[in-house]
């Protein structure tokens, strides 16, 4: 019997990792804060991803488990959502260590989200590079448990693109409406990542027993935000994009809710250890990616 547990896996990448793994595991466990219920050879176990309670039993004689929990950033980082957006990945990551000590038969691995942030440090305009520190305590927490018979890696997560979710979405609803120009000074780098190579990333470290520690989950082909619009465009056939200034971006994030650091900020990671081992990427380059997604 094989058994592969998720950790908030009824988002976008857990349901990517549901259709991937769906038929490699007897059995999978999905912790979830909805309520409990079976289909097929899925259950879904609630928590509350901060206390100890029943779910724990879920990890024991696991193979492996895989930890996404976490509050979407794609809001306003008012001090409510950024203490929720901090306390929901810290409270998840130390509850699961303390509930793998507590079995008898610990996962063989952890993979642990975490923020490519933390490999790119960027100030914003007012001095705070708010999801770098999320993932300095994110990574802070998962580190604290030692597990002798458990390895461990953190996933340093760039921005994925998908045709189900992801970053891409947003992107290619305002290109199609003619806005799909450069956004602040387009100079900002964008790391990124298709949902199906994050999804062959993770299956590739739960079997290379060697890799350990902190890994960059990004394509080897970050793109400043003027040459990502450009190539959106050209991949969906749309001959012109108005540019968003970054007075532009703050008023919309404000009406739209969200927080247009997320696009003003530059991050340019590169997956160094995966290349290393020799990953092979389905879609290396961003042409690739996008004529995937979007066609």
């Amino acid at each position: 019997m094989s058994k592969l547990v998720i950790a908030g896996g009824t988002g976008f990448l857990g349901n990517e990792l549901l259709d991937f793994y769906g038929s490699k595991y007897n059995e999978i466990v999905v912790l979830t804060r909805g309520e409990s219920r079976t289909s097929k050879n899925i259950s879904y176990v609630q928590w509350d991803a901060k206390t100890i309670g029943k779910w724990h039993r879920s990890l024991d004689n696991a193979d492996a488990l895989i930890n996404l929990t976490g509050k979407s950033v794609d809001c306003r980082f008012t001090k409510k959502n950024k203490e929720l957006i901090l306390n929901s990945r810290v409270d998840s990551t130390l509850a699961l260590g303390k509930a793998i000590n507590l079995v008898d038969n610990p996962p063989k691995v952890w993979l642990n989200a975490s923020s490519a942030a933390i490999s790119h440090p960027n100030k914003e305009e007012n001095g705070e590079d708010f999801m770098l520190y999320v993932g300095q305590e994110w990574e802070k927490a998962f580190n604290s448990i030692t597990h002798k018979e458990t390895r461990k890696v953190a996933l340093r997560i760039s921005l994925v693109f998908g045709k189900d979710g992801g970053a891409l979405v947003p992107l290619k609803k305002i290109t199609q409406f003619g806005l799909g120009g450069k956004q602040g000074s387009g100079n900002q780098m964008v790391s990124w990542v298709h949902s199906k190579d994050f999804v062959g990333i993770t299956n590739f470290l739960l079997e290379k027993n060697s890799v350990t520690g902190p890994v960059v989950v990004a394509a080897p082909d970050s793109k400043s935000n003027k040459k990502l619009m450009a190539t959106i465009r050209k991949t969906l056939k749309v001959p012109f994009g108005l540019p968003s200034f970054s007075w532009m971006l703050k008023i919309g994030g404000f009406i739209i809710g969200t927080e247009p650091s997320l696009i003003l900020n530059s991050m340019n990671v590169y997956p160094e250890k995966l290349t290393k081992n020799r990953f092979k990427f389905k879609y290396a380059t961003l042409e690739s990616a996008l004529k995937n997604i979007l066609k």
